[in-house]
């Protein structure tokens, strides 16, 4: 069997494993059928918005009343809706570099667009990006004040996810976000996941919100949505987004599926993302006990206090060992600890991440220290090799 097919091959089990699982720390919404998905939108649906009203064409309704919504929760003038954020981003920082007469974004070397998304900046809008750091963590004010050459924007990404999910400190990040402004740069925050850092910063959305000259959000990470993103921030920035967006071919005929479910995610997720975090830090507590009671040597979650609901975990096994006695463990307990594939990080190093959703409160710290002994013994298990 090749390796793409042995890949494919665990990837199915390890999702078909998931759905017939009992026991879970989250139930992400794109794991459901379209039957599951569309009826408990249906369910909700009828109080979130008025379904005698009109469908949205190009960005019409009830897509204007998902923008409005955003724009107030995070304390901005307007807001854009955008099909993905991968476009509400490169047309965000198109814009700005329009005004600063600068077409370079200073970022993380972790960030989402140098990491995952093919060089679209460059290719695609013109942009150039520069590498304030590559260190496991946001970029500092030293680092942004003594950057060696000048850039329109500074792009930080709220949370790091390939990092761990991580978050400076509010005082960090208004340290930060004002050594740009000395330099004369926007600030511009990927907030892909913003929603879930208000207990960490200890701040509402729009006072976090607010140190940004524009903000982009995603619908689905956090908030459970089918998909679609929104770009926040000045109305003049907006309105001239919004001209990009058409010519990006975002400018999308009818989007009342998706902005619907975003608005069920508001309404629904939106308010429990504290509690999840909360709970997030059970766990990980729970996981690094479980694995230091059964002699894992060099377990690692990472943040130690995870700053958000989801966070990493690090093993010194093999990737293939890991992902296959994760498997087995939903397979043969009905119980599913590890639900995202093993990325290997080294020789006998492999890294995975875990999420704390709603199902993930009914676990606690004694049925967590459990199911890592359970995994453990069957990373001893010769089949699991």
């Amino acid at each position: 069997m090749s390796d793409t097919s042995d890949k494919k091959q665990r990837s199915e089990r390890r999702r078909a494993a998931h759905r017939a699982a009992r026991r879970v720390l989250e139930r992400p919404g794109f794991l459901a059928t379209v039957r599951e998905r569309l009826a408990l939108l249906h369910e909700t649906a009828p109080d979130l918005y008025d379904l005698d009203e009109s469908a949205d064409i190009y960005g019409s309704g009830i897509v204007e009343v998902l923008e409005e919504r955003v724009a107030g929760l995070l304390g901005k003038e307007a807001a854009a809706f955008f099909p993905t954020g991968t476009m509400a981003q490169q047309v965000a920082l198109r814009c700005w570099a329009g005004r600063t007469g600068n077409p370079t974004v200073a970022l993380h070397a972790l960030a989402h667009p140098e990491v995952h998304e093919r060089n679209a900046f460059g290719v695609v809008s013109g942009l150039r990006t520069v590498r304030v750091t590559a260190e496991p963590r946001l970029p500092t004010a030293d680092e942004v004040r003594g950057f060696e050459e000048p850039f329109g924007a500074l792009m930080l990404e709220l949370p790091l996810r390939d990092a761990g999910f991580v978050l400076p400190s509010w005082e960090e990040l208004r340290a930060t976000t004002e050594a740009a402004r000395e330099r004369d740069a926007v600030v511009h925050f990927d907030g892909a996941r913003l929603w879930e850092t208000t207990v960490h910063f200890g701040r509402p959305l729009e006072e976090i919100a607010d140190l940004a000259d524009s903000v982009y959000v995603s619908f689905y990470k956090s908030l459970d949505g089918f998909g679609g993103a929104a770009l926040a921030g000045p109305r003049t920035l907006i309105d001239e987004a919004k001209a990009w967006r058409h010519r990006y071919g975002g400018q999308i005929y009818q989007q009342f599926p998706t902005a619907l479910s975003a608005l069920a995610g508001l309404e629904r997720e939106l308010p429990r993302l504290p509690e999840y975090v909360a709970h997030a830090r059970v766990v990980a507590a729970a996981l690094r006990e479980g694995f230091a009671a059964a002699g894992v040597p060099w377990a690692r979650v990472h943040p130690g206090e995870p700053h958000t609901h989801e966070f990493q975990v690090w093993l010194p096994y093999d990737a293939d060992v890991l992902s296959e006695a994760a498997i087995r463990q939903g397979e043969e307990t009905g119980t599913v600890l590890f639900a995202h594939s093993w990325d290997a990080k080294g020789p006998d190093l492999a890294v995975t991440e875990i999420g704390v959703r709603a199902a993930g409160l009914e676990w606690t710290a004694e049925d967590v220290k459990a199911a890592v002994a359970d995994f453990v013994a069957l990373l001893q298990d010769p089949a699991s090799g």
